[in-house]
């Protein structure tokens, strides 16, 4: 488990060490493959946008809880590469002419979720299940498209999943960590229940993009519990050794 000086150092060379981006070749998709995806694009590149304020006023209570000021730090620099990311989806979309969205209904119900409770717990749960969607999602994109800019933006998205979910997963672990076993149980058994309707959500909204990329629904449902799979052990405080005093 890295600290959270460690994660920021993460995240300052990974700001310096991107993949390049051919935009000078254009969107470089079809009018056909742009039918299937484009819609569900720039409902994607919107989630991918927020500004991060409630988010940092949330770790800021948490390190302040947690005695960890430098995990204030690490979640800014998280929130910038998510915003990074939409602005890499919406610079395709100006490319491709399609205008960016200022509103949709399932970044609506993320975001209103998200605020329920100003909680790191509550915010870095879906969080996360919304990454382990992420991860099939560009995965398909980048397979239903031959436009080499947008195959290189999900290519490089996909890097960067993989440690956001480590980045969370971890931080979800200490928050778990003096749970007993009872409390651990009521936990999982309510992320089941909630990750089974963002699965069903996430279909619902972006099925026509997955199934251009290869995923029918029986695939998609099968891939996302296993990602999650994945997470729920990376958060299982059970996996890691925990220096004696240790409060980050």
């Amino acid at each position: 488990m890295w600290t959270s000086e460690e994660w920021v150092a993460y995240f300052e060379h990974n700001a310096t060490n991107l993949m390049p981006i051919p935009w000078g070749a254009g969107a470089g998709a079809t009018r056909e493959e742009l039918a299937e995806i484009i819609e569900s694009l720039r409902a994607w590149q919107l989630g991918e946008t927020s500004d991060g304020t409630r988010l940092t006023r949330a770790a800021e209570r948490h390190a302040a809880q947690t005695y960890d000021p430098a995990y204030v730090e690490a979640i800014k620099r998280f929130i910038a590469e998510e915003q990074r990311h939409g602005e890499m989806l919406g610079r395709f979309l100006d490319l491709a002419g399609v205008p960016r969205k200022g509103r949709d209904w399932g970044d609506s119900i993320f975001r209103l979720f998200r605020h329920l409770r100003l909680r790191m717990e509550v915010w870095t749960t879906v969080v996360v299940m919304v990454e382990v969607h992420a991860m099939l999602y560009y995965a398909a994109v980048r397979r239903a498209t031959g436009s080499a800019v947008l195959r290189r933006i999900c290519h490089q998205i996909l890097r960067d999943e993989v440690p956001h979910l480590r980045f969370q997963c971890e931080r979800l672990a200490i928050i778990h960590r003096n749970r007993g076993r009872a409390l651990r149980a009521l936990t999982m058994g309510v992320q089941r229940v909630l990750f089974a309707g963002v699965t069903v959500a996430i279909w619902a909204g972006h099925r026509r993009a997955l199934r251009a990329g290869g995923l029918t629904f029986r695939r998609f449902w099968g891939g996302a519990w296993a990602q999650m799979g994945k997470a729920w052990r990376a958060m299982d405080p059970r996996g890691y050794t925990w220096p004696t005093g240790r409060a980050n």
